[in-house]
């Protein structure tokens, strides 16, 4: 138990059986009444981003989040598996928490994987990735309705777009966060 008063960006917190990680805060302290802290609060299972005003000194539950740095073993149905690089321990990641980052997940791959009280809570991956085209057309000289750019299969099933220049087998850089092509690797 912890109180408004040590809030932190980055730090999970567990209200109304959910969890809350804050982005920001702001400790307020008005000329006439008490002070308060001004949060943005994004939910880590939806995503979702509210805003929240707490007393000051009112007592909040934090959550621990154990964040480790794991290795991407297989895929086994619904469930991705993963290796702890540490105690070599392999957990089984449901699908609906790896969520995108699936799209550029090689074996292998390294990442952070979030856990509460032994349950995985999301998968973060690094800001950009180096994939192979697996299948792309070949680009068309003069081609410019559609901006200069051309759809791309990823070595992961993924699609991005990507210049007409690109071809098939080259690496390329693609940003996990967005999905967008960033250059040759």
């Amino acid at each position: 138990m912890a109180t408004t008063n040590d809030l932190k960006n980055g730090i999970t917190l567990n209200l109304d059986g959910q969890l809350w990680t804050v982005v920001e805060f702001q400790h307020v302290k008005p000329g006439k009444g008490g002070a308060f802290v001004r949060t943005k609060l994004k939910n880590i299972l939806s995503g979702k981003v509210v805003d929240r005003t707490f007393n000051a000194g009112v007592k909040v539950d934090v959550a621990t989040v154990d964040r480790r740095e794991m290795q991407y073993l297989y895929r086994e149905g619904a469930d991705f598996v993963f290796m702890d690089t540490e105690d070599y321990d392999q957990p089984r990641v449901p699908a609906a928490v790896v969520g995108d980052a699936a799209n550029y997940l090689l074996e292998e791959q390294t990442v952070t994987v979030a856990f509460n009280e032994g349950n995985a809570l999301y998968v973060d991956m690094p800001a950009a990735v180096e994939l192979t085209i697996s299948q792309t057309d070949p680009g068309v000289q003069g081609d410019r309705s559609t901006g200069g750019t051309k759809p791309a299969t990823l070595e992961t099933g993924a699609t991005v777009q990507v210049p007409l220049f690109i071809s098939t087998g080259e690496k390329i850089k693609v940003d996990t966060r967005t999905g967008q092509y960033l250059g040759r690797a």
